[in-house]
């Protein structure tokens, strides 16, 4: 009875509303199944996709968490520093492919556009840090939020009034088209496996500097607390700028990734993608990386596959239209029943 005492009736409601999401997913999947409407191969290439577009989800999600783990604050400018760097690395790219040379050095040309918008949203980030966030650092943790949304906006129209409204389309690099046959009927997308190994690679480096390096141990160690570090002789300041150029380059290199999925470029880019992205890193832990990974990766995985998995069998037209309204009901689920993550915040109670 006394257990029964700590529910209230909105935590009942919840459970409620859960469970019967709970029910009709797995109702909505067993029909889509029994269907057989689709092949293993479609199943398969929706999942890729999904690895492919998690992967990119994930590399901005690390941003967001790493700057949170520093900072205890949303940095929402974040996904206005993914669109500067696919923005640049637009203009690298149509330059080396109006003179021949993105064709004639495919792999230096695409190494060319990851360093353009590495560089170009790493050098934002920091400017944005000095002006807008360190003289902010002792405020309540309201102010600089509200700072990083009107950042956010300012980069936005900022983009919007040197560039122009219209969207643009990345180059195709034709060393980067069409599918690898693997088995049978399955195949993957060359541009596909680009981004997963990609991002793969720098996810792992990612893991490797901050486990093993001693800006790593740094960065952990200001994470923990900053007054303490400081005695310790860590230049906290320091430390934020580089937590910062990190986020801010795997931001840019997936802002590059995923222009070369999608191929459109455009001021507004950055808003569905980070909305996306903060949802992975809440869904994975906020302040914890490997759970900002992971949340990338399942949050991909599950808006792929899931509108057609989950409602094409209760008979909703277009299902797949409904991704987005998926992935934000999975979000606030989690925020209600898991607020920590999959792998939970890696903060103590009091700093949280």
């Amino acid at each position: 009875m006394q257990s029964l005492k700590r529910f209230s009736w909105t935590d009942i409601f919840m459970w409620i509303v859960g469970a019967t999401l709970l029910l009709l997913i797995v109702i909505g999947s067993t029909l889509t199944l029994q269907q057989g409407k689709y092949t293993t191969v479609q199943w398969f290439d929706l999942a890729v996709f999904g690895l492919a577009q998690g992967s990119v989800y994930a590399l901005i999600a690390l941003g967001y968490t790493l700057v949170y783990g520093i900072l205890r604050m949303i940095n929402f400018a974040h996904s206005e520093i993914f669109m500067s760097g696919a923005y640049l690395g637009y203009f690298v790219a149509t330059s080396m492919q109006r003179n021949g040379f993105l064709q004639e050095n495919p792999l230096l040309g695409i190494v060319l556009i990851f360093l353009t918008a590495m560089t170009t949203s790493a050098i934002l980030a920091v400017i944005l840090e000095r002006i807008a966030y360190r003289p902010l650092r002792g405020a309540p943790r309201l102010v600089p939020l509200i700072t990083a949304i009107g950042a956010s906006f300012f980069l936005q129209y900022t983009f919007r009034g040197l560039f122009g409204t219209q969207n643009r389309a990345y180059p195709e690099i034709d060393y980067i088209r069409g599918a690898i046959p693997l088995f049978g009927d399955f195949q993957i997308q060359k541009i596909q496996l680009v981004v997963i190994i990609a991002a793969a690679v720098m996810m792992a480096s990612l893991a490797f500097f901050v486990q093993y390096t001693k800006t790593g141990k740094a960065m952990r160690a200001v994470s923990e607390d900053k007054n303490v570090a400081a005695l310790m002789g860590i230049d906290v300041d320091k430390i934020i700028v580089r937590t910062f150029v990190l986020g801010a380059s795997l931001a840019g290199a997936a802002g590059v990734l995923y222009c070369f999925m999608f191929r459109i470029v455009t001021f507004y880019m950055g808003f569905i993608p980070g909305l996306k992205a903060f949802t992975a890193a809440v869904l994975g832990g906020i302040g914890n990386p490997p759970g900002a990974m992971l949340g990338g990766l399942f949050l991909g995985i599950f808006e792929s596959l899931g509108p057609t998995l989950f409602l094409d069998g209760l008979g909703i037209p277009a299902p797949y239209q409904l991704k987005d309204v998926i992935a934000f009901t999975m979000l606030v689920m989690i925020l209600i029943f898991r607020p920590t993550g999959i792998l939970g915040e890696r903060l103590s109670k009091t700093k949280a």
